[in-house]
């Protein structure tokens, strides 16, 4: 057999959907160390066992294995942030996110879909890995949306769903995005009206849908990350249906885009009242820091917090 190519392989292991679980437990001294994982499987019922994998290569690897044990604590949709905080390698992880001590003293990561506080069962050297199973002596969990992750994204099972139960509809509709780039509003360039709009598709030719607005996107050196549901409403004289997310993007290239202050954002050049209600609706609720969903017609809805 040809050479494994390790970055194919990786590729190839990402096509696999999973959850995002953050991975804890108390060093020597009593201090809480934590990471970000997919790798985890339930093993059996009885006895309660789960595993886990880390890397040789992880910081915490010798406080996991000379550890009692460790909790699972698997991610709710809108724990994204957490996600990002567990993965990254500041020494302030447990005073930016929430987390309380599980039965069997390990940190549980607070608002989590489900946690599983274990004790050591086993240790198995597995290549450039060691797998850390456990015996479950407490969990619990909740009806909330999980969230997931597949081919280096992440992936909200309400967002999803708010999507494909607009395109069931069989009308057109339209997929755009608020997107951040370095604190301020990507908004794109009209050349024929000499306005501004946001990122979409669907507005002409085929219907809209995420991946077609990140390969437009990216076909302008636009890289767009979208993140949660921020929108979703139908005008009922064109039965048009609009699903808006919000995210970030980094731009390899500049040429047709305005990055707006969110202090100054220039409503008079938008093309319509939907779309400058809902940038005054971002504007406010990124002040406030709690983003939340609308979903309701081009005039009027509801507007609900995520979770």
């Amino acid at each position: 057999m040809a050479a494994i190519d390790p970055l194919e392989l990786r590729r190839a292991f990402g096509t696999f959907m999973t959850g995002v679980t953050v991975i804890t437990t108390r060093g020597a001294d009593g201090s809480p160390r934590g990471f970000t994982a997919n790798s985890f499987t339930s093993v059996s019922l009885d006895p309660p066992l789960l595993l886990v994998c880390i890397g040789k290569g992880a910081a915490s690897l010798d406080t996991f294995l000379r550890a009692d044990g460790f909790a699972v604590s698997i991610l709710a949709e809108t724990q994204k942030e957490a996600s990002g905080v567990f993965a990254s390698k500041r020494p302030d992880k447990f005073a930016a996110v929430a987390w309380r001590p599980g039965p069997a003293g390990h940190p549980i990561v607070e608002g989590a879909v489900s946690w599983f506080d274990c004790t050591r069962h086993a240790v198995i050297d597995a290549g450039d890995h060691v797998v850390l199973i456990g015996c479950v002596e407490g969990f619990a969990y909740s009806d909330a949306n999980p969230l997931g992750y597949a081919r280096g994204g992440y992936v909200t099972l309400g967002l999803e769903q708010a999507a494909v139960n607009a395109l069931s509809q069989g009308a057109r509709t339209i997929v755009g995005a608020i997107l951040e780039v370095d604190g301020g509003l990507l908004l794109m360039e009209d050349a024929r009206t000499g306005g501004l709009n946001l990122p979409e598709v669907g507005r002409e030719g085929p219907s809209g849908s995420a991946s077609l607005l990140r390969s437009a996107l990216a076909k302008v050196g636009i890289e767009a990350n979208l993140g949660f549901l921020f929108a979703v409403f139908e005008n009922p004289e064109s039965h048009v249906q609009s699903i808006y997310y919000r995210g970030d993007a980094l731009l390899t290239r500049r040429d047709g885009v305005v990055v707006a202050d969110f202090d100054a954002l220039p409503y008079g050049r938008l093309p319509d009242d939907a779309v400058r209600s809902m940038l005054q609706r971002y504007a406010e609720e990124r002040r406030q820091g709690r983003f939340k969903v609308y979903s309701g017609d081009h005039r009027q809805g509801e507007v609900k917090p995520l979770g």
